[in-house]
């Protein structure tokens, strides 16, 4: 069973997790002044990356509080987790 670290609760199972897809995708300023192509790139462009990918996760069966982690989409494996906002400062968690 794969283990996710919330940054609140600590580890726990994934199916008390919902993914939430790509983290630090910045809403547009003017979202009314885009074009019908850019908006939709916005709403479902992402990177898709194959390695390291940072996510959003919701706690949904706990604290009910929205993370962040960094994935390794390869092997599936937790890297790190931290609140939102965090920005990969100091404050963030190991995970397994």
């Amino acid at each position: 069973m794969l283990q996710i670290n919330c940054p609140w609760c600590g580890p726990r199972a994934e199916s008390e997790f919902s993914y939430g897809g790509e983290a630090d995708i910045a809403r547009p300023l003017e979202s009314e002044a885009l074009s019908d192509e850019a908006w939709g790139d916005y709403l479902f462009m992402r990177k898709n990356t194959k390695g390291v990918h940072k996510e959003q996760w919701l706690h949904a069966s706990g604290c009910r509080r929205w993370f962040n982690a960094e994935r390794d989409t390869v092997t599936y494996q937790f890297i790190r987790t931290y609140p939102v906002g965090a920005g990969g400062s100091g404050d963030t968690h190991g995970a397994n």
